[in-house]
């Protein structure tokens, strides 16, 4: 698994053994970032459930001028804190604004996170969507407020529907139950053009 675009394209990213992360594809990135290339060159981010990092790091190679990353497992943030390093060398800066924070995505606050984002990044165990994807929504319905026209990017398998108030599936990408794929999400306030 590679960073697949941008400065740090070909970066080698790391995760723990075993199936405590399951990391977005490089085919499923290249192809998010595609749907959403002139978002991303200066925007703000949120990882959620960031596990290695992809999402967020993917965006960092491409443009994005800072964001946070939050992951409740602390191995695994470890990874990440190696992951960040490594993209980092290789845009040949110290990213400020960019930070890791240990915690559980469904109750973070703005405080821990700063400024609110033009892209949030949600990429939950598969298993936990139906419990945590509500909990998700309504947070960022509060937390993204002050955001004119804030992106959700949320990746889920095939077969599964997300309807959350408030925001409206605008795009989704890949197909197959039980197979990756991503869904983009808007406010609904703000529905006047595409992704």
């Amino acid at each position: 698994m590679r960073v697949t675009g941008g400065q740090a394209r070909g970066i080698p990213l790391t995760v723990p053994k075993g199936d405590r992360v399951r990391p977005a594809t490089d085919a499923m990135r290249q192809a998010v970032f595609s749907s959403i290339a002139a978002r991303v060159p200066g925007s703000r981010f949120w990882d959620l459930f960031a596990g290695s990092g992809a999402y967020g790091l993917e965006a960092l190679s491409r443009g994005a001028s800072q964001g946070m990353f939050v992951e409740q497992n602390p191995q695994v943030a470890e990874y990440l804190r190696r992951n960040l390093a490594a993209v980092a060398k290789s845009l040949g800066r110290d990213l400020p604004g960019v930070d890791i924070v240990q915690a559980d995505a469904t109750a973070v606050t703005l405080a821990s996170l700063g400024p609110a984002p033009d892209l949030v990044f949600v990429d939950p165990p598969y298993h936990l969507i139906s419990a945590v994807a509500p909990k998700v929504f309504a947070r960022l319905t509060d937390l993204l407020a002050p955001v004119s026209d804030p992106v959700i990017v949320f990746e889920m398998p095939g077969g599964l529907e997300l309807a959350p108030e408030g925001w409206s599936c605008v795009r989704r990408l890949g197909h197959g139950t039980g197979q990756p794929t991503v869904a983009f999400f808007r406010a609904n306030r703000a529905l006047t053009s595409p992704v």
